[in-house]
């Protein structure tokens, strides 16, 4: 068999040029993708030291309808497509030219890397290199003009008072000219020759990144619709980056008019999220694994592809997606989550549940001929269904699978047994003892904003047109991402938590802020309560806000609160008040049954409104909120992860991995309904403190 590559050695700066010119592009095998600063930092640090970083390897085709540059800005046409090595060499490009590229979630990024010329180490650029007259900020300046970068180090650290003598200006010189030299480091490249077919390559993708455990099974199926169907491999990337933006937005992007996108309150959408959902419609399969291996069509006992198999897989999945990106059947399931009371991704806990109950959805639609407004409401329930009991938490594709199965043995077109199904399976799942022992028994737990029942409960006052605790405004108010913020409306604390430190000796944060103790007020009303307890302040509020008998007996059942509460134990209100809230969950769950909904619905596509800016990670160790060393815990106590702040001002969880950002440690747990910053809290001698009460205290001396 004739060898069907080469390997030749590129130096750094004709790969960067590769690059910038588009000689060197980015094959539909792999999306943009950045490392994390902190690999990009360790990359440069191996180059300086004379380290191997790695092979690179290209494939010799220039296709122009099967490639994109990674710059943006190509100027010839490709001759080298990337298999293998993307990260790094986009990383190089982008460090050493200091430009913009595209990151796996659609954002433009830059990566800044910084040199200390004297001690001769690399770090990821802070507000801490760039006041330093010792630090080169960003080494591209280098890379773009050596003597005029060398000179303004020198006159910077003049400036700051440093005398330099000759043999200071001596070195240096010579430790410019070594990290300049970096554009001389040499990388082997293993050339796959031109004439290599498709397939072949797209099989050598898919085994050298399994090797190293970087591919997920979506990631498998988008690299062979690369080869097969590149089209659809951009519908789906299409789709994913829209939901990411407005159509106003998308217009701007696109230059032409854009006229619907499905950004919505819930979910930004991911390619593997409409793989998954494409794979469930169109080959009836939850496993992607499997649905790869009937995409690949491999005799297993002769490693022969059966060509006909391998379309027919491929046909399934083309009938699919428009029927996953139909823009009707995208808004109508969006409808359906905001019927079961949801308002924001803060609410739900998974996002395999909206996937999920999304494929349930299409099925109805689809498959069975579910009538629009009678299946709105089934999906509803199940989804309402799915979060309350973690159904597709865990082991998400045995149970997707399961629920294929069973919705298989329905004919087409049968809507009144689909309903029958979606009815009969919620009802063995929320039975009677689910609601009397097992909801209260979830309510055991220290984080609201982490809890699936909690989040129901809320899901639940805003389907039951509640009100605020002891606030004349509607808890939708409170949740409702189409409605402009209302500063300081959160969940508080009942019994509050220095009222029980000082007066009841309790110094357990897991004990403290148990969710039971929360409800749904202002900030005026938390600091009405301040620090006193129930029994002082609770007259007092009704006295003030409680007039209205028919009210006052309504905010008793939204808010879950036992007679006479006031007067309780705290463990006798917690225990009481659990049972109550699972009442109220489940009043609001079997109305929605019987009724559907009654309020007006949104927009279903109305864009999320960005979010506050909120303290990132290098601006909380920049500036002595945290340091070097401190161990990082979850909000919620009962979640044991190991996590740590690294002297490079990174998040280190398990000893292994490492994250530039609090969101990002944050979604490598899979927590994805709140942001990094709201999940993290700072360990410290009795229990742990969320960042924001971190902040709030004020930063600690270095």
């Amino acid at each position: 068999m004739p060898a069907i590559f080469k390997t030749v050695s590129w130096q750094v700066d004709q790969l960067v040029s590769g690059v910038q010119q588009g000689s060197i592009s980015l094959p539909d095998l792999q999306r943009p993708f950045v490392w994390p600063a902190t690999k990009v930092r360790d990359l440069f640090d191996s180059m300086y030291r004379g380290y191997p970083v790695g092979t690179l390897m290209f494939w010799d085709v220039s296709e122009d309808d099967s490639s994109r540059s990674i710059s943006g800005s190509s100027t010839i046409a490709a001759a080298h497509q990337i298999v293998d090595g993307q990260q790094r060499l986009t990383s190089l490009y982008a460090a050493m030219k200091g430009l913009e590229v595209q990151d796996d979630s659609y954002r433009r990024k830059s990566i800044k890397i910084s040199f200390h010329p004297y001690t001769e180490r690399f770090e990821v650029a802070t507000a801490a290199t760039a006041r330093s007259a010792e630090w080169i900020n960003d080494i591209a300046t280098v890379f773009h003009s050596p003597y005029d970068a060398q000179e303004d180090f020198l006159e910077g650290l003049e400036a700051a008072g440093r005398e330099l003598t000759r043999d200071d200006r001596r070195r240096l010189g010579e430790v410019f000219k070594k990290l300049e030299g970096l554009k001389q480091y040499q990388f082997e490249v293993v050339h796959i020759q031109k004439d290599v077919d498709k397939r072949l390559v797209a099989d050598v993708f898919v085994r050298i990144n399994s090797e190293g455990m970087n591919l997920k099974a979506y990631d498998y199926i988008l690299t062979w619709l690369s080869v097969f169907w590149p089209d659809g491999r951009d519908q789906i990337e299409g789709f994913a980056r829209a939901s990411r933006m407005t159509p106003e937005r998308a217009t701007e992007i696109e230059g032409k008019r854009v006229s619907w996108t499905p950004k919505n309150p819930y979910l930004a959408v991911e390619t593997g999220h409409v793989v998954r959902a494409m794979v469930a419609i169109g080959q009836n399969r939850a496993k992607l694994i499997d649905a790869y291996a009937n995409l690949q069509a491999k005799d297993r006992a002769t490693g022969q592809i059966d060509g006909d198999k391998q379309e027919r897989e491929l046909e399934k999945l083309r009938q699919a997606l428009p029927i996953v990106t139909d823009r009707i059947n995208w808004t109508e399931f969006i409808r359906s989550i905001q019927i079961a009371g949801f308002r924001s991704h803060a609410g739900i806990t998974s996002n395999m549940n909206i996937v999920a109950s999304y494929v349930m959805f299409l099925l109805g639609r689809t498959r069975y001929s579910v009538e629009l407004t009678r299946l709105r409401t089934l999906i509803a329930r199940w989804f309402f269904m799915s979060q309350l009991t973690g159904r597709y938490t865990g082991s998400s594709e045995s149970q997707i699978q399961k629920d294929l199965d069973m919705f298989a043995e329905i004919g087409d077109g049968d809507a009144d047994g689909f309903a029958d199904l979606v009815d009969q399976t919620i009802a063995i799942t929320v039975t009677n003892d689910f609601w009397e022992f097992n909801v209260p028994q979830s309510l055991v737990s220290s984080s609201y904003k982490l809890s699936p029942v909690y989040q129901c409960y809320l899901a639940s006052l805003n389907y039951l047109d509640a009100d605020m605790f002891m606030l004349r405004m509607k808890v939708r108010e409170w949740m409702d991402p189409a409605l402009p913020a209302i500063k300081g409306l959160e969940g508080h604390h009942l019994v509050p938590r220095h009222y029980q430190e000082s007066a009841l000796g309790t110094t357990d944060t897991k004990r403290i802020n148990q969710v039971a103790n929360f409800a749904p007020t202002d900030w005026h009303t938390n600091v009405q309560i301040s620090d006193r307890a129930p029994a002082e302040y609770w007259p007092e509020l009704v006295r003030e806000r409680g007039g209205d008998a028919g009210w006052m007996e309504r905010q008793h059942y939204w808010h879950a609160l036992p007679e006479q509460w006031h007067l309780l134990s705290y463990e006798d209100f917690l225990a009481r008040r659990r049972k109550l809230i699972a009442t109220v969950t489940r009043d609001a769950f079997e109305k929605l049954g019987r009724d559907g909904y009654s309020l007006p619905l949104a927009p279903a596509d109305l864009p999320v409104e960005a979010a506050a800016d909120e303290t990132s990670l290098a601006t909380l160790v920049d500036e002595g909120f945290l340091m070097p060393g401190d161990q990082l815990d979850p909000v919620d106590p009962d979640w044991v992860v190991d996590a740590i702040v690294t002297e490079d001002g990174t998040i280190q969880i398990d000893g292994v991995h490492e994250f530039d950002s609090l969101d990002e440690a944050a979604r490598f747990l899979e927590v994805t309904n709140v942001s990094g910053f709201e999940f993290w809290a700072l360990e410290q001698d009795g229990g742990i403190a969320p960042l924001a009460d971190v902040v709030a205290v004020g930063p600690r001396a270095k």
